[in-house]
């Protein structure tokens, strides 16, 4: 028989956000599971540094994790290894299906089940994440210093961090399938006119090449004469779309056109006593410490939501039971 039980709060993903929701949400008392098929920390376990976290100047991003989990787990936090499947928010209660057949009820539920970048998927693109291809400039473009990087993409965001990159790097290469930019026109305008940026038209990346230094060179083709070129470089970022992770969002619940649930400032769904948080959530910059503070947020409003559930429901009971309730 599959197990059920009935929680406070069910924090779904053990990212920075689901992490320091765990913290905060056993610092208020509630009964609190956190769920998480993979390892604690999410995608800061695929980051060889973190430089941007307050209070530590360089730390690498498995400690980071590693110092969350422990941080929440010192309060007791029940982290079940398991994947979730199904989400289905009622009026009593949530319920929360898993793989093994076990189903969890809880007040609230907190989503933290973030983003994922969209990939190119060529040879070296996997192996060498975190060890010279990234998604993130902000987190990353520091490492590149005086550098050659290669910039995969043409929207706004491509544009925005090739700017980014050619404040840091010695040369930025962007390399765009098409022979035009899809990003708006003035940032279009400050790419071309940077002089550390040079754009390799009708070009796509089939292979990134790396030894024990790092990635050294990207191999390319062009998409109109299909001829083949290797170009060297230190680092690839790729910022052709971030996919949200939104697969267990209940239907029904309010999202952006790029599949973003929208929240108000507490992270709250249009849903009672559903929460959405971190890279999920639409927001205007996806940072780790952003994902914590999202948690932070969540845990505190879920923590008032059932508090008050419990009260309406005590006041509901017959008078002598009342007392033995509470």
């Amino acid at each position: 028989m599959a197990v059920t039980e009935l929680y406070d709060l069910i924090i779904i993903g053990a990212g920075p956000g689901g992490l320091t929701a765990g913290i905060y949400a056993m610092r208020a008392a509630l009964k609190t599971a956190l769920i998480e098929m993979g390892a604690p920390g999410g995608q800061v376990n695929n980051s060889d540094s973190v430089e941007n976290w307050p209070g530590e100047e360089h730390i690498s991003g498995s400690e980071l994790a590693e110092k969350l989990a422990r941080h929440a787990q010192s309060y007791g936090l029940e982290i079940i290894s398991q994947e979730v499947v199904g989400l289905e928010p009622a009026l009593e209660h949530h319920t929360v299906r898993l793989a093994n057949g076990d189903s969890l009820h809880a007040h609230a539920i907190i989503l933290a089940t973030g983003g994922s970048p969209r990939k190119i998927n060529v040879p070296g693109e996997g192996e060498f994440y975190g060890k010279g291809v990234s998604y993130c400039a902000v987190c990353d473009g520091f490492f590149f210093r005086g550098k050659t990087v290669v910039v995969v993409g043409g929207g706004d965001t491509a544009a925005e961090e090739s700017l980014y990159l050619a404040k840091l790097a010695k040369r930025v290469y962007i390399v765009h399938r098409r022979d035009a930019l899809r990003a708006g026109a003035l940032l279009q305008q400050r790419v071309k006119a940077d002089c550390n940026i040079e754009i390799l038209w009708n070009k796509v990346v089939t292979a990134i090449k790396a030894h024990d230094e790092g990635v050294y060179a990207v191999d390319l083709k062009d998409t109109q004469t299909g001829a083949q070129s290797e170009l060297p470089t230190d680092g690839v970022f790729i910022f052709i779309g971030f996919e949200p992770n939104n697969q267990l969002v209940p239907a029904g619940t309010k999202m952006n056109a790029d599949g973003y649930v929208v929240t108000d400032e507490t992270c709250l769904t249009n849903t009672p006593g559903i929460y959405v948080i971190g890279d999920l959530r639409e927001k205007y910059a996806r940072q780790i410490v952003l994902s914590a503070a999202d948690g932070c947020t969540a845990a505190l409003a879920a923590a008032h939501y059932v508090e008050t559930r419990k009260a309406s429901d005590v006041c509901e009971l017959p008078e002598a039971l009342q007392s033995q309730a509470l």
